[in-house]
Parts: C-alpha cells; sequence; structure tokens
C-alpha cells in the first residue's frame, strides 16, 4: 500500500503533468510528438488519451525507450521510431520528466537509463516541455539533497575504467558503475547496448556556462556516448527546455519558464 507520501508525490506528478499537457498539446492535430521516460511519463501518456481523439488518431508519438513505447502501444496511440522521422521534420512538441532542474532551467536527466534516446528526441522538437514533482528543483545542479545519484554517462563497456578516471581528473567525488536489477547479474545494460556510469560532482556554481562547460568536458572523453546534462549555453543548445511544470506539495502548480517563476491554477 502507497504511503501518504507516496500519494503525495504521484498526486503532485499527475497534476503538472495534466497542467503542461494542457497548456502545450497543438490545438490542432500534430504529427508528431515526443514522449519521455520515467514515472511522471505515466501520467503524461495518461493526460494525451483523455484529449479528444481528433487530435491524437493520426499522430504519430515517438518514445524515447522501452517504457514510453509500451505505455503509449496500452492506450492505444500510434508509435513511430525516432529513427523513422523524415528528414527535415520536427517534432512538435517533447514532453518528458527530470532528475533535477536548476533555476535556468538546465536539467540532469537518466536515472531511468534512457537519457541518449531522451535527448535525440529533444533536440528534434520544436518546443521541450519537462514535467515534474516538487523535489526535482534546485538553484544550481549537483545539489545532493535533490538528486545525490550524479551525472548519469553513458559509456560504451570497454572504456568504463578509462572514462571512470577520467571523470574522476575532471572533479567526480564517485564514480559508480550502475548496477543492473535484482535478477541482473552485472551492470545495466541501456536500451543501445551500453553501460552507465553515475558521477558525482560537487554542487555547480550559478553562472550561464558553468553547466554547458562541464557538459563539454564529459561529453569530449573518449568513450562517452552521451551524459545526463541537459543544457543551454552562450556556446548552444544542447536539450535545455523552454518551460518546467511542478507539481507542488500544497495541490498546486507551479511552471519555471524563460521569464522566472509562475504559479498556475490546477488543471
Amino acid at each position: 500500500m502507497a504511503t501518504a507520501n507516496e500519494k503525495l508525490i504521484n498526486s503532485a506528478k499527475q497534476l503538472a503533468a495534466q497542467t503542461a499537457v494542457r497548456d502545450h498539446y497543438p490545438k490542432s492535430p500534430p504529427n508528431y510528438i515526443g514522449v519521455g521516460s520515467g514515472s511522471t511519463i505515466v501520467h503524461v501518456v495518461d493526460s494525451i488519451a483523455k484529449l479528444d481523439s481528433s487530435l491524437t488518431a493520426t499522430t504519430k508519438f515517438i518514445p524515447t525507450g522501452f517504457q514510453s513505447k509500451q505505455l503509449l502501444l496500452s492506450h492505444n496511440l500510434q508509435i513511430l521510431d525516432i529513427d523513422l522521422l523524415p528528414a527535415g521534420e520536427s517534432i512538435s512538441v517533447a514532453f518528458d520528466g527530470a532528475d533535477e532542474v536548476d533555476s535556468q532551467l538546465n536539467c540532469i536527466k537518466g536515472g531511468g537509463a534512457c537519457l541518449f534516446q531522451e535527448k535525440i528526441v529533444a533536440v528534434q522538437a520544436q518546443k521541450f516541455v519537462v514535467v515534474a514533482d516538487f523535489r526535482k528543483v534546485s538553484t544550481t545542479l549537483c545539489t545532493p539533497t535533490t538528486w545525490p545519484s550524479g551525472i548519469p554517462v553513458e559509456v560504451v563497456p570497454s572504456s568504463y575504467p578509462y572514462v571512470t578516471a577520467k571523470l574522476t581528473k575532471l572533479g567526480a567525488t564517485n564514480v559508480v558503475l550502475r548496477p543492473g536489477g535484482k535478477a541482473k547479474a552485472g551492470p545495466c545494460v541501456t536500451d543501445n547496448g551500453n553501460f552507465l556510469l553515475d558521477a558525482v560532482f560537487p554542487t555547480l556554481l550559478e553562472g550561464e556556462d558553468i553547466v554547458q562547460d562541464l557538459a563539454a568536458a564529459i561529453k569530449g572523453i573518449v568513450g562517452v556516448v552521451e551524459h545526463g546534462l541537459f543544457y543551454g549555453g552562450s556556446k548552444g543548445w544542447q536539450g535545455r527546455p523552454e518551460i518546467a511544470y511542478f507539481g507542488m506539495e500544497d495541490g498546486s502548480v507551479n511552471m519555471l519558464g524563460k521569464e522566472g517563476w509562475v504559479a498556475l491554477s490546477k488543471a
């Protein structure tokens, strides 16, 4: 049986998802919608499935992993793998969760091991919307009370000892090869057949390019496929959301956008 706290968190996720879909799902049938991974996405898909069928019947939904694909199929929604998105086409909106979001909308994602697929969908979306609960909010990333597990880094299996050493030289205080599930003897294996390292860094300082600079340094290590920093900065953009919705403890929904925080009514 779920505890009172679990019920509160689940309710917060549901409210955030309902509000985000209400505000950002297109009012005319879109060609493509991106759907991320994680526990909050369950509520996003539920909210989409409750829309008038005229808005969803012809839409192709692009999942970021096995979980979201199964959720979409369970609601009889059409799916399309991201590699089948026609050249030159873009995704109208991508909805996804996050493990930590800072005051500039930079995110840590990848707790569910789908960071590469999540990022390739996010960067092809005209609008990227994050949906989360109140526990995911930080002033700056790598705040241990918000997300103690660190930055997920997807690596080619044979490179993980080398990448571990390089991450430590970059300042990581702890780097762990993520284990598999209870019945899995060995490490977690991503949908791409790679390993995941979780790299804990000291809390990042505030500043436009702090996250961007760390992201570039991690991506520059040979063997790194992708990392869980979704960011923007003076040198470019790599998946930072346009807007984020957070279900709060008091039953309200707060929105963080480019202009700052806004308190919203319930969906």
